[in-house]
């Protein structure tokens, strides 16, 4: 089988969509070897993360020519049809909620993942412009597609109920998470990166875009009043990371708080594992890749009351209304104090992560594929 990837995240994005996107290309291609993998991308891009996966034989990158270079959205979004022509790709699989403009009028069969309809949920957190091209993108690739995969049941909940997809169109397929996270990192790496950052002895942990739905001022709230709390934060941000420093400096946190971004991926597995405990209060998502992540990782998670969290969470996550730091407060004393608790949160937690793993992950998207 021929498949075809729209790999723009996987080159050009790091985080959430990125790391779905490699992810989906490398258990495909890992444990399914015999089929050719195509991935589509504006440019070649240097990312180590990516670059990793090329070293497979059955993966091949495709770029625009230098005409269609010229015109780059209109060649993702309506030209890159001729050239999934030309390779003769059987399945197009749109990671990231969009497919090409008129693919079904052709005989190459698609897929496309919808990971989440927050900017629907959610229309405050997002520009009027933006909610419009993301409805008209999301609407017009479920309706083209032979099969939709949502991300997680609250997906394919929002799917039908905001979209008016018939649900048989429509399977779950959860993901899996970078191998580096589910493996033990050694004792002196851990100590590098304790020196490299300088990491406290004990922290609690944050991992995710800095913006508003992530919800990162009820961990600040939540420390304020817990004066030997100290807080790592991966990742970054614009507007709301901003609002999050004045919150910081007014409350004179600064030498609690660290912020760190751009790390290696074994990097940031490190950290996971240094840390007392992970810390997700998101209002809202797709699916949560950071729990998991920190399941993997042998620590406990405090996140939100929301579907989809506790879909991927399972039920030895410990669960609190995002914006209620007391509850929050509350959450850490307990795991903290409760060495019993702590263990038990890790040993259950872990035996459910497993029920993510990457073959089982694999094995339903080629079952889908090969049903098309």
């Amino acid at each position: 089988m021929r498949i075809g990837f729209d790999a723009k995240r996987a080159f050009f994005n790091n985080t959430g969509l990125g790391n779905y996107s490699r992810d989906t290309i490398r258990i495909l291609s890992k444990h399914y070897p015999n089929n050719d993998y195509f991935l589509y991308t504006p440019e070649l891009k240097e990312n180590h993360r990516i670059n990793r996966l090329l070293k497979y034989k059955n993966i091949d990158t495709r770029t625009p020519s230098f005409f269609n270079k010229c015109l780059l959205p209109i060649w993702r979004n309506r030209r890159i049809v001729t050239d999934l022509i030309r390779d003769r790709i059987d399945i197009y699989h749109g990671l990231s909620h969009e497919l090409p403009v008129g693919i079904k009028k052709y005989k190459i069969k698609s897929v496309v993942t919808i990971h989440d309809l927050i900017f629907i949920r959610y229309p405050d957190l997002f520009t009027k412009i933006d909610r419009i091209i993301y409805k008209n993108k999301v609407v017009n690739s479920c309706r083209d597609s032979n099969m939709i995969i949502a991300a997680s049941n609250q997906t394919k909940k929002d799917i039908v109920h905001f979209l008016k997809i018939n649900p048989d169109k429509i399977k779950v397929i959860y993901q899996s998470c970078n191998p580096v996270f589910q493996s033990e990192i050694s004792h002196k790496f851990r100590n590098s990166i304790i020196s490299k950052y300088s990491l406290p002895n004990q922290f609690l942990l944050f991992v995710g875009t800095i913006e508003k739905r992530k919800n990162l001022l009820t961990i600040l709230k939540a420390i304020k009043f817990m004066k030997n709390q100290k807080l790592v934060i991966i990742g970054d941000g614009g507007n709301y990371k901003q609002e999050c420093l004045r919150f910081i400096s007014k409350n004179s946190l600064a030498n609690r708080v660290i912020f760190l971004k751009n790390l290696e991926i074994k990097e940031i597995a490190a950290v996971y594992q240094l840390a007392d405990m992970l810390i997700y209060p998101s209002l809202f998502e797709g699916f949560g890749i950071p729990i998991l992540e920190a399941l993997f990782s042998k620590i406990p998670v405090i996140t939100s009351k929301n579907s989809s969290l506790i879909e991927v969470g399972g039920k030895n996550t410990k669960y609190i209304n995002p914006l209620e730091y007391t509850e929050l407060i509350d959450a850490i004393s307990e795991i903290q104090k409760d060495d019993l608790l702590r263990k038990k949160m890790i040993t259950n937690g872990m035996q459910h992560a497993k029920e993510f793993n990457e073959y089982e992950v694999a094995k339903n998207l080629m079952t889908l594929y090969d049903g098309l």
